[in-house]
């Protein structure tokens, strides 16, 4: 009798490819660029080209360079924010910040030569430095709240605003740190120090002027109570 061909076992399925997503192509491209040349001589048909995309199809992901530079931000937002530091849930907010920070490091360490180009040019360009804190600034609200970190009301503005000039001041020393990482980490104890000293007078003087915030909130609406209907009614036409 004649026996059958055994049957091939059927192959393991494999995962399934994440689709392409061009925007993180952009990104990744322009920083490429920045890796072997000054970020001012990088043009968006160069980028375009080096991420494999048409020119008008990387209109409708990025209206400039600044822009893919704050995809970058937003990309590694979502790498820091997908991460949940469980571990840090009973360190002193000092440790918690510092935590976030050197995530945020690692998560930017596979450009880092590119963004010597990008942290040459910031430096020169005081306009560009300017959008960059902006798109910080928008970043730094999300680290900070997940590290339960206040950044609602004036006071949380200026944490914000702090821990974006500690990144800030760090962010050279990364640059050309060690793999180790341990010139980041002690330029980081170090700001957040001395940021946490300035916060403090800025905290104490914030609840100093409380009073006077509320006395001339009554006297504002003291006077919006005393207005005639004549002059309501000149004011509303």
């Amino acid at each position: 009798m004649v026996k059958k061909p055994a049957e091939k076992a059927a192959a393991p399925n494999e995962p399934p490819k994440k689709p392409r997503d061009p925007r993180r192509d952009v990104v990744e491209a322009l920083l490429r660029l920045c890796a072997s040349q000054p970020y001012g001589a990088v043009s968006l048909s160069d980028i375009a080209r080096e991420a494999g995309v048409s020119l008008a199809d990387m209109r409708d992901l990025f209206p400039s360079k600044g822009a893919i530079l704050g995809g970058l931000m937003r990309m590694v937002d979502r790498q820091v924010l997908e991460q949940t530091p469980d571990d840090m849930a009973g360190e002193s907010a000092h440790d918690r910040v510092m935590d976030v920070m050197m995530r945020r490091f690692d998560a930017l360490a596979p450009y880092r030569e590119g963004l010597r180009a990008v942290h040459k040019a910031v430096r020169a360009d005081p306009a560009m430095a300017l959008a960059l804190n902006q798109a910080a600034l928008n970043s730094w609200r999300y680290m900070l709240e997940q590290v339960d970190i206040d950044t609602e009301g004036a006071m949380g503005a200026l944490r914000a605003q702090g821990a974006v000039l500690v990144f800030t001041r760090v962010f050279g020393i990364w640059l050309d740190d060690e793999p180790d990482g341990a010139r980041t980490l002690a330029a980081i104890d170090k700001e957040l120090k001395r940021g946490a000293s300035l916060l403090g007078a800025a905290e104490a003087a914030h609840r100093l002027a409380a009073p006077f915030r509320g006395f001339a909130r009554a006297l504002c609406d003291r006077r919006q109570a005393r207005r005639s209907p004549r002059q309501a009614e000149a004011e509303g036409a």
